[in-house]
């Protein structure tokens, strides 16, 4: 029997006493595996029933406290004898998982043993276990700090009268059972989406309720439907944001307008795509005089914070969605469409409220000085980017038509010329990357897809809200005020290490040792910009650099190579710009006193910064893996009509199991499985290329060939092809 120095202080206390807790934790310390709580009442001595329940109830304190932990396998530990991770599981189709948390680097693997204790989604609570044979560190399953409460979509199923569902989400690998569902009869095939009744840990039937049936033929807007609910995206308003929105005033203010400085006189023009139906960015320029060298620059931003109060329902809805979405055919706003394409849009001969970035440039294109201010405006066109690049060019039709704004319109493109040949970041990764654009019919359905290939007017708008970023960042920097910076963080070394493989194979490299800054990657493009690689090599490169966050810790922006940078230009679709806008009218308003009752700032605190950039960089991700979904499934749909088809493409890249084929006329890709390359026994050389191992032949990236497209799954969103 074991003595306890503090004994006599715990018999004071309790008429039949049990080890204290700093006893029980110094020993527990001394152990160097788990142990249970027999084995624990055994090495104190306890046989009392009474003592028993005692030092139950003492070990649950303990373990709710967080000095102890109760793993799964009804076994305590101290925190201090694991490397305990708090993280949110990945699933995979094939059983096992990922652990992703905030403190590592890089995901920690879970066996399909460890899986069966918790589902994709779950926030759980872990201990890094040593590498495996791959070289990978693992994870081992403590306990479920917070379970995946979210619905799943899945398909509806009956077999031998029992009814189930399989989720769509592949990485929901179970079958659900449903015990009870909605009143309407479902018909087998349907969509249907489930909530778990108990959560299934190791648990062979996992059991759930239909809650609500989406439809059964798949089409565009069923795609989108599956897309916001698998990923927990809000799309509806709730109806404290509906009474909010009737309160709004439609009319400006005459108190406000007077606290403004009145900018419409300039000929300030929108530019954007020829879709978009929200325009918070409005420019205008012209060269200085009284014999100064060099330009002055306006843009203004839409005065979203003047209709969004903190903390109020608007408010908590749009940090909620955190990011507008934009689905081919469908727009889910960050905030509705009375004040995303109405009261907060820079429409023609509108007057509005905005926030302005006036900034004094060089004759080189460098940001001199700044300053920021309200005013109000008033948009003297609306121009395509198509629209403003004829113009430019001499288009006759163009120039005749909008003959009273050529003058305005010249000078864009003069201080392009300046842009493009002195560049915002001379040292930032610039990518140029053609994306395709599709031409829906009536049913939403792809009918056509073509390049959408970036013209003069997109890099000039891009340089322009850039310096405004650039001149915000500097300006809350120089107050010392806590905001949201967008941080890019340099590349990992070992993905340094892997692109630099892949360069030696082309006979390229890029120097800079061991930590390569952007003027090293920078340089590396424009050797190689008229290389037929050139392409393949920006898709590597631009896989080797790490996400983008929103974080009050300023880290800099390593692709545009500059030493802080925050998003100023987009608060109608972007939460964080319009954090900033109430950081910079804060300041504002402290400098002059009369404007702060009308300004609508506000002051947040470092906490709040970290909690809304680590929400917004999530938000941000769930917009992409949605869009992304639909677009996936639409592409599917347009290729299952190409079945049988033979088409020219290019190796785009290659895996362990295969290579993707990037077709040219569609710009869609497809794998060629290593299973359906029967010649030879193929294996993968460091994800360059597949090599035969009697022939020797290769597959590898950049590589033209003909393809035949030889399945579609549209459940599953991929496209089989096989070599012709």
């Amino acid at each position: 029997m074991v003595v306890d120095p503090y004994h006599k202080r715990e018999s004071k206390k309790y008429k039949n006493p049990i080890p204290s807790r700093e006893y029980i934790i110094s020993w527990l310390k001394k152990c160097t595996d788990l142990i249970s709580q027999k084995n624990l009442e055994k090495k104190f001595g306890i046989i009392n029933q009474e003592e028993k329940k005692a030092l139950r109830r003492r070990l649950r304190a303990m373990e709710r406290d967080g000095q102890i932990i109760y793993t799964r396998n009804r076994c305590y530990i101290t925190p201090e004898n694991l490397q305990v991770v708090q993280g949110k599981v990945i699933g995979h189709r094939d059983g096992y998982g990922f652990l992703r948390s905030e403190t590592l680097q890089d995901d920690l693997w879970l066996s399909s043993e460890q899986m069966k204790s918790c589902i994709h989604g779950d926030v759980i609570l872990a201990h890094v276990i040593n590498s495996d044979r791959k070289g990978r560190s693992a994870a081992r399953f403590l306990k479920i700090l917070k379970p995946n409460a979210s619905l799943i979509v899945g398909r509806y199923h009956v077999d031998d009268k029992k009814q189930f569902v399989i989720p769509d989400d592949t990485r929901f690998n179970f079958k659900i059972l449903i015990t009870s569902s909605i009143k309407e009869s479902i018909a087998i095939g349907s969509i249907v989406v489930v909530k778990l009744k108990k959560h299934p840990i190791r648990s062979n039937k996992i059991k759930g309720l239909i809650v609500e049936v989406l439809g059964k033929e798949m089409g565009t807007n069923l795609a989108i439907d599956i897309a916001l609910r698998t990923y927990s995206i809000p799309f509806s308003w709730p109806k404290e944001v509906e009474k909010q929105l009737c309160m709004i005033n439609n009319k400006i203010h005459l108190c406000d307008r007077n606290n403004r400085i009145d900018l419409r006189h300039l000929p300030f023009f929108t530019i954007d795509d020829e879709d978009a139906c929200d325009f918070d960015d409005a420019i205008f320029c012209k060269k200085k005089i009284n014999f100064e060298e060099g330009w002055n620059l306006w843009v203004a931003i839409s005065d979203v914070s003047y209709y969004i109060q903190p903390n109020t329902a608007l408010d908590k809805a749009a940090l909620e969605r955190g990011t507008s979405i934009y689905f081919p055919s469908l727009v889910i706003p960050m905030l509705p469409e009375k004040i995303s394409t109405d009261l907060c849009s820079l429409n023609p001969n509108e007057e509005r409220l905005c926030l302005i970035c006036e900034m004094s440039l060089s004759n080189k294109g460098e940001l001199i000085s700044y300053k920021h201010y309200e005013a109000i405006i008033c948009s003297h066109g609306r121009f395509t980017y198509n629209e403003i690049f004829k113009i430019w060019n001499n288009d006759i039709f163009l120039c005749s038509k909008y003959k009273k704004f050529l003058k305005d319109i010249k000078n864009l493109s003069c201080l392009q010329k300046i842009f493009d040949k002195d560049n915002i970041s001379k040292k930032g990764i610039y990518f140029e990357n053609i994306a395709p654009k599709f031409v829906l019919d009536s049913n939403l359905r792809i009918k056509n897809i073509y390049p959408n290939i970036r013209n003069d007017a997109h890099k000039f708008i891009e340089s322009c809200m850039i310096l405004a970023n650039i001149a915000s960042a500097s300006f809350v920097e120089r107050h010392k005020y806590s905001v949201l910076f967008r941080n890019h963080s340099r590349p990992k070394k070992d993905h340094v290490v892997a692109f630099r493989s892949f360069l030696k194979k082309l006979g390229l490299t890029l120097p800079g040792g061991e930590n390569p800054e952007s003027i090293h990657y920078s340089d590396l493009l424009k050797r190689i910009y008229n290389r037929p690689e050139y392409e393949m090599i920006q898709t590597i490169l631009l896989r080797s650099m790490q996400q983008a966050v929103y974080s009050p810790d300023n880290c800099g922006h390593f692709g545009l190579s500059l030493p802080s940078y925050v998003h100023f230009t987009s608060p109608i679709r972007r939460y964080p710009d319009l954090v900033l806008h109430r950081v910079i009218k804060h300041l504002l308003s402290k400098q002059k006193i009369i404007t702060l009752k009308n300004s609508n700032s506000f002051f947040y605190n470092t906490n709040e910064m970290k909690k809304i950039g680590m929400h917004c960089s999530m938000t941000e991700r769930r917009a992409d893996q949605a869009t992304r979904n639909v677009v996936d499934w639409l592409k599917c749909d347009f290729m299952y009509k190409k079945i049988g088809h033979i088409l020219t493409g290019v190796i785009s890249n290659v895996t362990s199991f295969g290579f993707f084929v990037r077709l040219n006329k569609f710009f869609i890709e497809g794998l060629v499985h290593i299973a359906s390359l029967e010649d030879d026994y193929y294996f993968d050389s460091l994800g360059l290329k597949l090599i035969g191992k009697s022939s020797k032949n290769t597959y590898c990236l950049g590589d033209t060939l003909q393809v035949k497209v030889s399945a579609v799954n549209l459940n599953e969103r991929k496209i089989e092809l096989s070599l012709m």
